[in-house]
């Protein structure tokens, strides 16, 4: 099994920066690729990005593209989220997943296995 724990949720005013971390435990030499989830308020999940392990490559929702980046310590076994020219529209509970199965483009939520329990990102206009 494998734990996550997402970390660095908050406040921000718009156009602001925040850096949001996923420490995995367990059995992570498992996993094969990590990815940032977000649900807002009376909205469905969605798909922010993911990083692969192997390779390192990164791919991103056009909602997010150009302004957050996700990159990962593997020594630390943990994965980052960094946020800049936040909108109020990114206001959201963020979740980090990981998945152990290879996956080409690891976009959906049923592409993940392991799932933390959400960080609060609140940015006001």
């Amino acid at each position: 099994q494998v734990q996550l724990v997402e970390s660095g949720g908050g406040l921000v005013q718009a156009g602001g920066s925040l850096r949001l971390s996923c420490a995995a435990s367990g059995r992570t030499f498992s996993l094969y690729h990590m990815g940032w989830f977000r649900q807002a308020p009376g909205k469905e999940r969605e798909f922010v990005g993911f990083l692969k392990w192997s390779g390192g490559s990164r791919y991103y929702a056009d909602s997010v593209k150009g302004r957050f980046t996700i990159s990962g310590d593997n020594a630390k076994n943990t994965v980052y989220l960094q946020m800049n020219s936040l909108k109020p529209e990114d206001t959201a509970v963020y979740y980090c997943a990981a998945g152990r199965v290879f996956r080409l483009w690891p976009m959906g939520s049923e592409e993940y296995d392991f799932w933390g329990q959400g960080t609060q990102v609140t940015v006001s206009s």
